[in-house]
């Protein structure tokens, strides 16, 4: 770190300490505010850098946000005594949980958050697909996950299979975070595999039933706290029925609303307004459920499960995703401040966690897999599948908080939660990995792939690409659907309307739209559509558009010059004795000399695409100076080249000259950057005759820099 930050951080650290020394003249809600204000910025910065981190390391950016919130609590940095901090930032708690109501009252928030985008995310289409598969895997799980998690309970820690504390920690075995598997089943082209619809399937239903289960337990372990521990199993029984009557009933009210729910949402117009307020939804139903003895998060995955189905969840999900990222790390970071890491420590602990671990990974692995050997998968499928059902996650995490905020669950247990969850998400992805590049089918007899189909749309180029994507999209707007950018840097999008729901990925040269085989006609006719209508906007534009006379108004146009040339040219890529004679001789040459510099990741494709841009157009500008240039694959970042032909070479210029000062500029296809704004500042630079005769003037590479430099 600089000296230049060290002081910084100085200055900027007396003014919070001068604050804080007055906390006697300061009314104590500032005070708590002030803190509050703080502890956030910081939560933010070290779970933002902690999931960098994670993810450099392959790993989900929940662990490194979860960890970060280890480092920095009350139990670990977070109680150091500072200046103007004597407690520390993150004190310890005096009551119940180890932060402030204020800070914890974020992560609760979070978690609502957190299962109303989760039920938002719930394919209900999916579930009744697989109803049967998915339903017979995912309840294995959950049984024997209940079940080895309660037996561990009873076993370990002496109590009761009644007792709240048992119960919770079945809770806490059953969740299962299949958001893991989705990615390596991704990376590894298995999501259509039958292994992998599956467990997406079962996961489904796991989350489902995990939700009922959760809803059930604290129904039963309000009123037992209530009687004071004993009820008798007839009494529980009837507790659950109603817990489970309470759920069952507003899921299928809201099921039934959904479309007349979707439509009052619209009535507000913006789409921004309608996201908000169905989350404002999730917070009301969240907090009724609280006041019947259920989770609060169970009334936010009952809105969000409502609104799965209707042509509104994806808009709703793109637009509250700045909140999601803003809320779910902080709740992360805040379950790790809450682990005591000086009980983890303890053998007893640490014991009681490995026994609990394994007990988890074998309750999925087994739970799930024998169950699915039942349903045509082989050994090895149902191996495939008990994995991809291991990592717990988020749930595991939000059950876990609210056990610990509640009492049921004390600093110790909750710890071995922490850990039960962190070494089933570490370990999944590798031990997966091995089981799906193990030769060999999962079933046992050959299965047919899902009923989809593809039309893909050849195209000259990617700038091609470009606007019949974009028209494409608006086409299916004003249709009614609504369109979703899954991923921008892959191309990929989703637009739905009702049940239709169409994945687009736009390539190089081509655009892949797969859809539901009755859907296909109707995909084929909006294509057909957008490319009439552009092919009749090109012939306009043809018609009306000169680029030659264009050509020459930015040759003799002034503009701002700026040595933004400079941070991209190196020494060794000006060359002031152009040997080539032709112009594709000039640009092989120019390209070369990026390729010995070792600039260019594939040189041969950065060629192609620059004599590609050049035959559409010439860039012989006017005054003997060129300009060629292209996007391309080809590199990762923005290189230029300067060169400089005594004898001039003919580039189709504008005014007929031969051209003798030519810069190259080559940029990453994919990236933003200064591309066409160099350009300009390039052009700009050289529409002064004087400086165009004092560049050829100059002898070598350091003397044609130094003039850069200076006129720049």
């Amino acid at each position: 770190m600089s000296k230049r930050t060290h002081l910084i951080l100085f200055l900027l650290m007396v003014p919070v300490a001068f604050a804080f020394s007055q906390e006697a003249e300061t009314s104590s809600i500032t005070v708590s505010m002030a803190n509050l204000v703080i502890q956030l910025g910081l939560i933010l910065f070290a779970a933002k850098m902690g999931g960098i981190l994670a993810v450099k390391l392959r790993l989900p950016s929940v662990l490194g946000e979860l960890l970060a919130g280890v480092l920095i609590g009350p139990f670990a940095l977070g109680s150091i005594p500072l200046f103007g901090f004597p407690g520390g930032i993150f004190p310890l708690g005096m009551g119940e949980l180890a932060v402030s109501p204020e800070l914890y009252g974020f992560a609760t928030v979070a978690s609502i958050l957190l299962l109303f985008v989760a039920g938002l995310e719930t394919d209900l289409s999916l579930f009744l697909r697989y109803s049967v598969a998915g339903l017979i895997v995912g309840l294995g799980g959950v049984i024997a996950s209940f079940g080895l998690g309660v037996l561990s309970a009873v076993w370990l820690m002496g109590v009761s299979p009644a007792d709240p504390m048992a119960l919770f920690m079945g809770i806490l075995s059953t969740a299962t975070s299949v958001g893991i598997t989705a990615r390596i089943l991704s990376d590894q082209k298995k999501m259509d595999s039958p292994e992998g619809v599956t467990i997406l399937a079962a996961a489904v239903i796991d989350d489902v039933l995990g939700i009922i289960c959760l809803a059930v337990v604290m129904g039963v372990v309000t009123v037992l706290r209530g009687s004071g521990g004993s009820l008798g199993w007839e009494r529980i029984l009837g507790i659950a029925i109603k817990a489970l009557g309470i759920w069952l009933g507003f899921t299928l009210l809201g099921l039934l609303l959904s479309k007349q729910l979707a439509r009052f949402l619209k009535i507000f117009k913006q789409p921004s307004a309608f996201a908000i307020l169905s989350l404002g939804l999730a917070l009301l139903l969240a907090g009724f459920f609280e006041t019947e003895g259920l989770a609060m998060i169970i009334g936010a995955y009952v809105i969000g499960l409502s609104l799965s189905k209707t042509d509104i969840a994806i808009i709703i999900q793109e637009k509250i995703h700045v909140l999601y990222d803003f809320f779910v790390p902080i709740f992360f970071a805040v379950m790790g401040m809450l682990v005591n890491i000086r009980l983890l420590a303890d053998p007893t602990v640490l014991a009681f966690g490995a026994v609990y671990t394994i007990l988890a990974v074998l309750a999925k692995v087994v739970g799930c897999g024998l169950p699915s050997l039942a349903l045509g998968f082989n050994p090895r499928g149902a191996l495939r599948i008990g994995l991809g059902m291991v990592p717990r996650g988020e749930v595991a995490l939000i059950i876990a908080g609210i056990g610990l905020s509640s009492g049921i669950l004390d600093e110790r247990v909750f710890g071995v939660t922490i850990l039960m969850t962190l070494v089933t998400t570490v370990v999944t992805p590798p031990v997966l990995n091995l089981a799906l590049n193990m030769k060999g089918r999962g079933t046992r007899k050959e299965v047919r792939a899902a009923e989809t189909v593809s039309s893909v749309v050849a195209l000259p180029n990617h700038e091609i690409a470009d606007v019949v994507m974009d028209s494409l999209l608006r086409n299916f707007e004003s249709e009614g659907f609504w369109v979703q950018l899954m991923n921008v840097s892959e191309g990929l999008s989703q637009v739905r309307k009702g049940d239709i729901s169409i994945s687009i990925i736009e390539g190089e040269q081509d655009i892949t739209i797969t859809s539901a085989p009755e859907d296909l006609l109707f995909v084929k006719t909006t294509v057909y559509e957008t490319l009439m209508k552009l092919d009749d906007s090109i012939e306009k534009l043809k018609k009306q558009f000169d680029p030659k006379i264009m050509q020459k108004e930015i040759s003799n146009g002034e503009g701002r010059a700026g040595k933004e040339i400079l941070k991209h040219l190196r020494t060794a890529c000006i060359l002031p004795q152009i040997k080539a004679e032709t112009k594709e001789e000039l640009i092989t040459e120019m390209v070369s000399c990026l390729k010995k510099a070792k600039l260019l990741s594939d040189p041969d494709q950065a060629l192609k695409d620059i004599l590609e841009r050049e035959h559409s157009i010439s860039t012989g500008m006017q005054h003997g100076v060129a300009l060629p240039h292209g996007k391309t694959e080809g590199t990762n970042s923005l290189h230029v080249v300067v060169g400089i032909s005594r004898k001039g070479i003919d580039f189709e210029s504008l005014d007929g000259e031969l051209s003798r000062i030519f810069i190259l500029v080559v940029s990453p296809k994919k990236t933003s950057g200064p591309h066409i704004q160099l350009l300009s500042a390039v052009g700009a630079l050289l529409s002064d005759a004087a400086k165009r005769e004092r560049l050829l003037a100059c002898k070598g590479e350091s003397e044609i820099r130094k003039f850069l430099w200076e006129k720049a």
